[in-house]
C-alpha cells in the first residue's frame, strides 16, 4: 500500500485534499482524522504538519508527500520534488529598513530573522555571506523594530504588510515556491504505485488547464480552424449529415477559450461549445 503524507492544516491543506479528491482518492471528512485508508486505491494517507512532511518522506517512513518547495528546502531532509502542483505559490524575499542594504552581499555581520532558517542559511552560504540567522515562528515584521535583527526574510505577496511596517524589499527573490510532490532522494523511480499516483495528479493538472471545444464549420475553412485548435496531438474531425460541413473536437487552454471562440465564429464556425474536463490521461 502506498503511504502518502498530506498537509493537515494551513494554506496547503484544503487545495491538496481537493486535488486528491479530483484524482479519485478518498479524503477525510473529519479534520481530527490523522490516518485515512483508501483500500480501493491501495493508498494510506497520513495528515501531518506541513513542516514535518519532508522529514518523514526523507527518512523513508512514508513513500511520497505533498508539501511546499520552501518547506522541503528549509527542512534539509533527504527528499526531492518530483511534480509541481500549481497551487500555494509564493515568493520568498529579504526586506529591511530603507538604506540598510541593497542586496544579500551587504548582509555581512548582520542578523536576519526568519521562519525558514535552513533555507536562509543555505542562501547566505551560497552567496558567501557571513551573517547570523535567528529563527522566529510566525510573523517576523516586528523583528527589526524590536532590535532582534536588521534584516528579515519572509514570504512576500503584495509587499503591503512590509511597507506598512516601514520596510522595503531588497535584492532578488530567494526562492519561488509552490506545492510539490516529494519523495526520498534516490528512491526507485519505477515504482508502479508512485507512477500511477503521478499520472492521476498530472491528469488533474491538465484537466484544470484545458476545456474540450466542439464546433461545426464548412470544409473549406477546416485548415484555418484547426490551426486555432490544434489540440494536444490533433483534433477530431467528423463529417456532418449536411454536405460540406464537419464537426471538430479539440482540447484548448481554458484561459484562451473565449478568444478562440470569437476567432472561430469570425471564421464561420457555428454551434461552438466548451465543456469542462474532469479527468484525463495523456
Amino acid at each position: 500500500m502506498l503511504r502518502i503524507a498530506v498537509p493537515n492544516k494551513g494554506s496547503l491543506s484544503e487545495p491538496a485534499s481537493a486535488m486528491l479528491h479530483e484524482a479519485g482518492y478518498r479524503q477525510r471528512k473529519d479534520r481530527r482524522e490523522l490516518v485515512l485508508v483508501d483500500a480501493g486505491n491501495e493508498v494510506e494517507f497520513f495528515f501531518l504538519r506541513p513542516r514535518d512532511i519532508a522529514v518523514y518522506v526523507g527518512s523513508g517512513k512514508l513513500d511520497i508527500g505533498i508539501t511546499g518547495r520552501d518547506l522541503l528546502l528549509d527542512s534539509g531532509a533527504d527528499a526531492e520534488e518530483i511534480l509541481q502542483l500549481g497551487f500555494a505559490g509564493s515568493t520568498f524575499r529579504y526586506a529591511t529598513r530603507p538604506g540598510t542594504a541593497k542586496d544579500v552581499t551587504d548582509f555581512g555581520g548582520m542578523t536576519i530573522a526568519t521562519s525558514f532558517s535552513g533555507l536562509v542559511g543555505k542562501h547566505l552560504a551560497d552567496n558567501g555571506v557571513d551573517a547570523s540567522v535567528v529563527r522566529l515562528d510566525g510573523a517576523v515584521e516586528t523583528a527589526i523594530q524590536l532590535g532582534v535583527a536588521e534584516i528579515i526574510a519572509d514570504v512576500v505577496e503584495t509587499g503591503t504588510t512590509l511597507r506598512n511596517a516601514g520596510l522595503e524589499i531588497i535584492g532578488e527573490p530567494i526562492l519561488k515556491s509552490e506545492a510539490v510532490v516529494i519523495r526520498r532522494t534516490g528512491a526507485p523511480q519505477d515504482d508502479p504505485k508512485v507512477r500511477q499516483f503521478l499520472r492521476r495528479m498530472q491528469g488533474v493538472l491538465v484537466a484544470r488547464r484545458y476545456v474540450m471545444m466542439d464546433y461545426d464549420i464548412r470544409v473549406e475553412h477546416v485548415e484555418k480552424a484547426v490551426a486555432l485548435t490544434p489540440g494536444l496531438e490533433s483534433p477530431t474531425v467528423s463529417p456532418l449529415h449536411h454536405e460540406g460541413w464537419v464537426a471538430v473536437r479539440s482540447m484548448v487552454p481554458s484561459k484562451d477559450a473565449q478568444r478562440i471562440m470569437d476567432e472561430l465564429y469570425e471564421l464561420g464556425a457555428r454551434a461552438i461549445l466548451t465543456t469542462g474536463i474532469h479527468a484525463c490521461r495523456l
